[in-house]
């Protein structure tokens, strides 16, 4: 299944995007897509009702997108989880997962806007698979059980000033990460049963239409899997918090490419998660 918010931001509707590009109000079901949502088996209670056909049909014809997880309890991050990636910002691959974290307040929709800080010369792009929690993960014994508390997955684009974040950083990289709207998420969260393997997906970005990345999950240093499970052994992950999974190489910061100006667009796109696009402008 596909499931989205539409409207306005801070007033968004659930919605199932069926398979046939129809969409269907979810308001009865739950106000919203988030904690509370997962952790109530909102995925199961969907899926029992439109194979009930007893939701209502909704036209989202010239509604905004926002993103299809709201107000995440935490953004996790995974950074250089592909070596080619680590190698052209100038480190070795680790050999443990490296945490850093966004705010929530970062997350916005797939078509929203993105802001260029005030004093910023240095901002990237980062296409990213996002993986959305659907149960409390807490000291997992293996791989194969975390998988099993992933609601399913989503688009991320890791949006980083990289002189915030490693010429004025301090020793950490905050600065650089948590601008606002600096992830943008989306169009859609689908859910886990129709990804069975998340290291076979392909993810590309592109800026002004020229290609910039374009890679595959199976290139991760640390799945999916073994993200989760480690994550579990240092925090508690709860319904509905996201944990972005790294970014493959061709990003500005390996000199290849420009960073991004005022008017700009970016795309990013993975496998069967859909597009998302979104415009460059002065904050």
């Amino acid at each position: 299944m596909r499931l989205m918010r539409v409207g306005e931001p801070g007033n968004e509707r659930p919605v199932l995007f069926a398979a046939d590009g129809s969409h269907f109000d979810l308001s009865r079901l739950t106000a919203d897509i988030d904690g509370a949502f997962f952790a109530s088996d909102g995925v199961e209670r969907v899926r029992e009702a439109a194979t009930a056909g007893t939701l209502p049909e909704l036209d989202v014809a010239g509604l905004r997108v926002g993103a299809p997880v709201a107000r995440p309890g935490a953004v996790l991050c995974i950074g250089q989880n592909y070596a080619a990636h680590a190698a052209e910002s100038g480190a070795e691959p680790p050999t443990t997962p490296i945490l850093f974290y966004k705010t929530p307040h970062t997350v916005v929709g797939p078509y929203d806007d993105v802001l260029i800080p005030r004093g910023a010369v240095k901002t990237d792009w980062e296409v990213e698979l996002a993986v959305v929690i659907g149960r409390r993960a807490r000291y997992l014994d293996s791989p194969k059980e975390a998988l099993a508390h992933v609601a399913g997955y989503t688009i991320s684009n890791d949006v980083s000033e990289r002189a915030f974040q490693l010429e004025q950083s301090g020793g950490q990289w905050s600065k650089g990460k948590n601008c606002e709207t600096f992830n943008p998420l989306g169009p859609w969260l689908v859910t886990a049963d129709e990804v069975p393997d998340p290291q076979t997906l392909g993810l590309r970005s592109w800026v002004g239409g020229d290609v910039r990345q374009d890679s595959s999950t199976a290139d991760m240093i640390f799945g999916v899997g073994y993200l989760i499970h480690h994550l579990s052994h240092y925090l508690v992950l709860e319904p509905g918090d996201i944990v972005n999974t790294g970014t493959p190489q061709g990003v500005a910061l390996s000199g290849r490419f420009p960073y991004l100006v005022e008017g700009d667009v970016m795309e990013l796109e993975i496998d069967r998660l859909g597009r998302q696009r979104s415009h460059l402008v002065q904050a």
